[in-house]
Protein backbone atom coordinates (compact mmCIF):
# COMPACT_ATOMS: atom_id res chain seq x y z
CA UNK A 1 0.00 0.00 0.00
CA UNK A 2 1.08 3.54 -0.62
CA UNK A 3 1.14 6.08 2.17
CA UNK A 4 -2.14 7.57 0.96
CA UNK A 5 -3.86 4.18 0.81
CA UNK A 6 -2.62 3.36 4.31
CA UNK A 7 -3.86 6.75 5.51
CA UNK A 8 -7.30 6.11 3.97
CA UNK A 9 -7.46 2.68 5.61
CA UNK A 10 -6.64 4.28 8.95
CA UNK A 11 -9.45 6.82 8.50
CA UNK A 12 -11.90 4.03 7.63
CA UNK A 13 -10.72 2.12 10.67
CA UNK A 14 -11.39 5.12 12.93
CA UNK A 15 -14.86 5.48 11.43
CA UNK A 16 -15.49 1.81 12.12
CA UNK A 17 -14.33 2.20 15.72
CA UNK A 18 -16.65 5.18 16.16
CA UNK A 19 -19.55 3.08 14.89
CA UNK A 20 -18.68 0.38 17.42
CA UNK A 21 -18.41 2.94 20.21
CA UNK A 22 -21.93 4.13 19.50
CA UNK A 23 -23.19 0.63 20.01
CA UNK A 24 -24.00 0.24 23.75
CA UNK A 25 -23.04 -3.42 23.99
CA UNK A 26 -19.44 -2.88 22.89
CA UNK A 27 -17.00 -0.85 24.94
CA UNK A 28 -13.39 -0.18 24.15
CA UNK A 29 -10.68 0.44 26.64
CA UNK A 30 -8.02 2.83 25.52
CA UNK A 31 -5.31 0.18 25.89
CA UNK A 32 -7.23 -2.31 23.74
CA UNK A 33 -7.75 0.32 21.09
CA UNK A 34 -4.00 0.92 20.81
CA UNK A 35 -3.28 -2.82 20.65
CA UNK A 36 -5.85 -3.23 17.86
CA UNK A 37 -4.43 -0.23 16.02
CA UNK A 38 -0.88 -1.58 16.35
CA UNK A 39 -1.98 -5.02 15.06
CA UNK A 40 -3.72 -3.49 12.06
CA UNK A 41 -0.66 -1.37 11.31
CA UNK A 42 1.55 -4.49 11.51
CA UNK A 43 -0.74 -6.40 9.13
CA UNK A 44 -0.85 -3.51 6.66
CA UNK A 45 2.94 -3.14 6.74
CA UNK A 46 3.41 -6.89 6.21
CA UNK A 47 1.11 -6.85 3.20
CA UNK A 48 2.89 -3.75 1.92
CA UNK A 49 6.30 -5.41 2.31
CA UNK A 50 5.10 -8.51 0.47
CA UNK A 51 3.67 -6.41 -2.35
CA UNK A 52 6.80 -4.25 -2.61
CA UNK A 53 9.07 -7.30 -2.61
CA UNK A 54 7.16 -9.05 -5.39
CA UNK A 55 6.79 -5.85 -7.37
CA UNK A 56 10.49 -5.02 -7.09
CA UNK A 57 11.52 -8.55 -8.08
CA UNK A 58 9.21 -8.41 -11.10
CA UNK A 59 10.72 -5.05 -12.07
CA UNK A 60 14.24 -6.47 -11.75
CA UNK A 61 13.25 -9.42 -13.94
CA UNK A 62 11.71 -7.09 -16.51
CA UNK A 63 14.79 -4.86 -16.48
CA UNK A 64 17.17 -7.82 -16.79
CA UNK A 65 15.17 -9.09 -19.79
CA UNK A 66 15.54 -5.70 -21.48
CA UNK A 67 19.28 -5.71 -20.68
CA UNK A 68 19.57 -9.16 -22.29
CA UNK A 69 17.90 -7.84 -25.42
CA UNK A 70 20.22 -4.83 -25.47
CA UNK A 71 23.23 -7.12 -25.04
CA UNK A 72 22.07 -9.63 -27.67
CA UNK A 73 24.32 -8.08 -30.31
CA UNK A 74 27.31 -8.11 -27.96
CA UNK A 75 27.32 -4.50 -26.82
CA UNK A 76 25.04 -1.75 -25.55
CA UNK A 77 24.76 1.18 -27.94
CA UNK A 78 24.55 4.77 -26.59
CA UNK A 79 20.82 4.83 -27.47
CA UNK A 80 20.26 1.59 -25.58
CA UNK A 81 22.28 2.88 -22.62
CA UNK A 82 20.18 6.04 -22.52
CA UNK A 83 17.04 3.94 -22.68
CA UNK A 84 18.27 1.61 -19.89
CA UNK A 85 19.06 4.61 -17.70
CA UNK A 86 15.51 5.94 -18.10
CA UNK A 87 14.00 2.49 -17.60
CA UNK A 88 15.98 1.89 -14.41
CA UNK A 89 14.60 5.10 -12.93
CA UNK A 90 11.04 4.24 -13.95
CA UNK A 91 11.32 0.73 -12.49
CA UNK A 92 12.96 2.02 -9.30
CA UNK A 93 16.15 0.04 -9.87
CA UNK A 94 18.91 1.28 -7.54
CA UNK A 95 22.36 2.12 -8.91
CA UNK A 96 23.84 -0.98 -7.25
CA UNK A 97 21.11 -3.21 -8.72
CA UNK A 98 21.56 -1.51 -12.11
CA UNK A 99 25.27 -2.30 -12.18
CA UNK A 100 24.70 -5.84 -10.92
CA UNK A 101 22.09 -6.53 -13.61
CA UNK A 102 24.31 -5.07 -16.35
CA UNK A 103 27.13 -7.30 -15.15
CA UNK A 104 25.01 -10.47 -14.91
CA UNK A 105 21.51 -10.09 -16.41
CA UNK A 106 20.75 -13.83 -16.27
CA UNK A 107 20.82 -13.72 -12.46
CA UNK A 108 17.22 -12.52 -12.32
CA UNK A 109 14.33 -14.60 -13.63
CA UNK A 110 12.44 -13.27 -16.61
CA UNK A 111 8.72 -12.99 -15.99
CA UNK A 112 7.25 -12.35 -19.43
CA UNK A 113 3.68 -11.12 -19.30
CA UNK A 114 1.28 -13.93 -20.10
CA UNK A 115 -1.76 -11.77 -20.76
CA UNK A 116 -1.92 -9.81 -23.99
CA UNK A 117 -3.12 -6.70 -22.13
CA UNK A 118 -0.04 -6.80 -19.88
CA UNK A 119 2.22 -7.12 -22.93
CA UNK A 120 0.52 -4.07 -24.40
CA UNK A 121 1.09 -2.13 -21.17
CA UNK A 122 4.79 -2.95 -21.27
CA UNK A 123 4.95 -2.12 -24.98
CA UNK A 124 3.31 1.24 -24.22
CA UNK A 125 5.90 2.03 -21.53
CA UNK A 126 8.77 0.91 -23.75
CA UNK A 127 7.49 2.83 -26.78
CA UNK A 128 7.20 6.02 -24.73
CA UNK A 129 10.76 5.63 -23.48
CA UNK A 130 12.27 4.75 -26.87
CA UNK A 131 10.36 7.45 -28.73
CA UNK A 132 12.21 10.70 -29.41
CA UNK A 133 10.51 13.96 -30.27
CA UNK A 134 13.26 14.96 -32.68
CA UNK A 135 12.57 11.97 -34.98
CA UNK A 136 16.31 11.98 -35.75
CA UNK A 137 16.75 8.36 -34.72
CA UNK A 138 13.49 7.06 -36.21
CA UNK A 139 15.12 3.95 -37.70
CA UNK A 140 17.11 3.22 -34.54
CA UNK A 141 14.10 3.64 -32.24
CA UNK A 142 12.04 1.38 -34.53
CA UNK A 143 14.77 -1.29 -34.49
CA UNK A 144 15.18 -1.05 -30.72
CA UNK A 145 11.45 -1.26 -30.05
CA UNK A 146 11.15 -4.19 -32.48
CA UNK A 147 13.73 -6.12 -30.49
CA UNK A 148 11.92 -5.35 -27.23
CA UNK A 149 8.53 -6.27 -28.70
CA UNK A 150 9.89 -9.65 -29.82
CA UNK A 151 11.25 -10.18 -26.31
CA UNK A 152 7.78 -9.41 -24.92
CA UNK A 153 6.35 -12.25 -26.99
CA UNK A 154 4.89 -10.53 -30.03
CA UNK A 155 5.28 -12.68 -33.13
CA UNK A 156 7.92 -11.97 -35.74
CA UNK A 157 5.28 -12.06 -38.48
CA UNK A 158 3.49 -8.94 -37.32
CA UNK A 159 5.96 -7.23 -35.00
CA UNK A 160 6.81 -4.47 -37.50
CA UNK A 161 3.13 -3.62 -37.90
CA UNK A 162 2.71 -3.58 -34.10
CA UNK A 163 5.77 -1.37 -33.58
CA UNK A 164 4.70 1.05 -36.33
CA UNK A 165 1.27 1.38 -34.74
CA UNK A 166 2.74 1.76 -31.23
CA UNK A 167 5.10 4.54 -32.32
CA UNK A 168 2.30 6.36 -34.18
CA UNK A 169 0.10 6.21 -31.08
CA UNK A 170 2.92 7.46 -28.86
CA UNK A 171 3.55 10.27 -31.36
CA UNK A 172 -0.11 11.21 -30.92
CA UNK A 173 0.51 11.28 -27.13
CA UNK A 174 -2.34 8.89 -26.30
CA UNK A 175 -2.87 7.57 -22.79
CA UNK A 176 -2.54 3.89 -21.83
CA UNK A 177 -6.25 3.11 -22.17
CA UNK A 178 -6.43 4.60 -25.67
CA UNK A 179 -3.19 2.86 -26.64
CA UNK A 180 -4.48 -0.51 -25.43
CA UNK A 181 -7.83 -0.06 -27.18
CA UNK A 182 -6.23 1.00 -30.47
CA UNK A 183 -3.70 -1.83 -30.38
CA UNK A 184 -6.39 -4.42 -29.65
CA UNK A 185 -8.59 -3.10 -32.45
CA UNK A 186 -5.96 -2.22 -35.06
CA UNK A 187 -7.11 -4.91 -37.51
CA UNK A 188 -10.70 -3.71 -37.58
Amino acid sequence: YTFIETFKLTIYFFKLINCFKKCERITFKKENFYVILHNIKTIIMSISDLFDSGFRNRNKGHFSAIVRVALSDGEISPEEKNFLDKLAIKLEISQAEYEEILENPVKYPVNPPLMHSHRLERLYDLARMVYTDEHVMAEKEHHLLTRFALALGFTAGNVNYIVDKALKLVDMNVDLDSFTYEMQHMNR
